[in-house]
C-alpha cells in the first residue's frame, strides 16, 4: 500500500528513486540540494546499494557512467555549477546510451552567484550542454508529488530509452516541504533485462562493449543517426504539459516548475478583474509540448512567459507557435522570486496593452499588430 507522508522536496526525490530501483548514487555536495546525498547516503544501504561521495562532480558522473553500463539503476545530483562540470560526462552517456538519472536543483548564477532559487540553467537542459548532437529528456516538476512522480518515470525513461534522463527543479521545489504519496517499491526481478550492460561474460561467448568512441567518420554518422531516431521518437510520444483555465484565454501565461504555481494565483487574480488569462505548464521541457501550446494559443491573442531568468525559454515558445502571435517576457533573476501579485501587475498591464490596441484598430479601420521582441 502506497505511503502518505511530509516530505521535504529533495528527500522525496531520493526516497523516490530508492523505490524506483535506483542501487546506486555518486554526488558531490553542493547547496540547495545537499538533501539528497545526505538521504541517500543512509537509505541505499537498507537495499544493499552503493553511495559515494566523490571527491568532485567529475568524478561523480563518471561512477553513474560505470555502474549504469554495468545495469544498475544509477542516479547524480548538484545544482548549477555541479551539472556545469558533469556535463563531459553526460555526452558520454549519451554517445555510449548508457541509461542514468541526473538531478538538478537549480540556483542563481552565472558562476557560483547564490544559493537562492532560480531557472537559468534551461539553456544548459534543454540545449545540450555538453559536445555533440543530442538532447536529454527533461522533466521540470512543480510540487513535491510531482518530484515523486517524475523520479520514477525518468528511471523508467531512461532504460526504456538507453539514455541518460534529467530532472530540472528549483531550490523551491527541493526545500519546500509537502505531503506526498510515495509509491510502492519496484521489484527488480521484474525489470527488463539488460542485455547490453557489462555484467561479465559468466559462461557467455558473446562480448559486451560500451563505448562512444567511433574513429571512422561513417559509422560515428550512422551512431548519430541512430540517436536522432531516437529523438525524434520521444518527440512523439513524450510531451508533456498541464493546463489551466486555457479554454477561453485571450492571454497565455507559459511557465514551469515553481514560477508556475505563482503565475496560477496570479491567473486567478487576473480571472477575478474580468481578464482572460490562462497558464500552460510545460512538464518536459524537451521535448517541448510544441502541440499543446500550438493549441492553447489558437484562441489567444498574445503569449507571457514568465521565468526565474533573462528570459531562456521565451525562444521555445516563439518556435512552438511559428511566431504568429507577440510573446512577451516577464522575469526575475539572481535568486529573486516573482509574487503572484508583481505577475498580476504584468497581466494587466498586457492586457490593458491589447484593450488598447483593438480600439486603436478599430478607429483606424484595420487590425492592429505588435511589434518588438517581447523582452521588455
Amino acid at each position: 500500500m502506497a505511503d502518505r507522508l511530509l516530505m521535504k522536496g529533495n528527500e522525496a526525490i531520493a526516497e523516490a528513486a530508492v523505490r524506483a530501483g535506483c542501487r546506486f548514487y555518486a554526488g558531490y555536495p553542493i547547496t540547495p540540494q545537499n538533501e539528497i546525498p545526505e538521504y541517500m547516503s543512509s537509505r541505499l544501504f537498507e537495499f544493499g546499494g552503493h553511495f559515494i561521495q566523490a571527491e568532485s562532480e567529475v568524478a561523480a558522473i563518471n561512477m553513474v557512467y560505470g555502474a549504469g553500463g554495468a545495469g544498475m539503476r544509477a542516479m547524480t545530483s548538484s545544482s548549477g555549477p555541479g551539472i556545469s562540470l558533469k556535463q563531459e560526462g553526460i555526452s558520454y552517456l549519451v554517445g555510449s546510451e548508457v541509461p542514468a538519472v541526473v538531478v538538478n536543483i537549480m540556483r542563481a548564477g552565472p558562476g557560483l552567484g547564490g544559493i537562492q532559487p532560480a531557472q537559468s540553467d534551461y539553456y544548459q537542459a534543454v540545449k545540450g550542454g555538453g559536445h555533440g548532437d543530442y538532447h536529454l529528456l527533461v522533466l521540470a516538476p512543480e510540487s513535491v508529488q510531482e518530484l515523486v512522480d517524475l523520479t520514477a518515470l525518468a528511471f523508467d525513461r531512461a532504460d526504456h530509452y538507453r539514455a541518460p534522463v534529467l530532472i530540472l527543479g528549483d531550490a523551491i521545489i527541493g526545500q519546500i516541504m509537502e505531503p506526498v504519496t510515495l509509491p510502492d517499491f519496484v521489484d527488480l526481478a521484474e525489470l527488463p533485462a539488460k542485455e547490453w550492460a557489462t555484467t561479465g561474460k559468466r559462461g557467455r561467448r558473446d562480448k559486451r562493449i560500451i563505448n562512444s568512441l567511433y574513429l571512422q567518420p561513417d559509422q560515428l554518422e550512422r551512431h548519430n543517426q541512430q540517436l536522432q531516431d531516437k529523438y525524434r521518437q520521444m518527440a512523439r510520444t513524450e510531451q508533456r504539459s498541464a493546463g489551466y483555465l486555457l479554454e477561453d484565454a485571450e492571454l497565455v501565461l507559459v511557465a514551469y516548475g515553481s514560477t508556475a504555481r505563482i503565475c496560477r494565483r496570479a491567473v486567478d487574480l487576473a480571472r477575478a478583474e474580468g481578464i482572460a488569462a490562462g497558464l500552460l505548464r510545460p512538464i518536459t521541457l524537451w521535448p517541448f509540448p510544441t502541440d499543446a501550446l500550438a493549441k492553447a494559443a489558437a484562441g489567444a491573442e498574445a503569449l507571457l512567459v514568465v521565468e526565474m531568468s533573462a528570459g531562456q525559454m521565451v525562444d521555445d515558445v516563439r518556435l512552438a507557435i511559428d511566431c504568429r502571435l507577440p510573446v512577451h517576457f516577464y522575469g526575475r533573476m539572481g535568486g529573486v522570486v516573482p509574487s503572484p501579485a508583481e505577475v498580476f501587475e504584468e497581466i494587466r498591464h498586457r492586457a490593458g496593452d491589447r484593450s488598447a490596441g483593438r480600439s486603436a484598430g478599430s478607429a483606424a479601420g484595420s487590425t492592429a499588430s505588435s511589434g518588438g521582441d517581447g523582452r521588455e
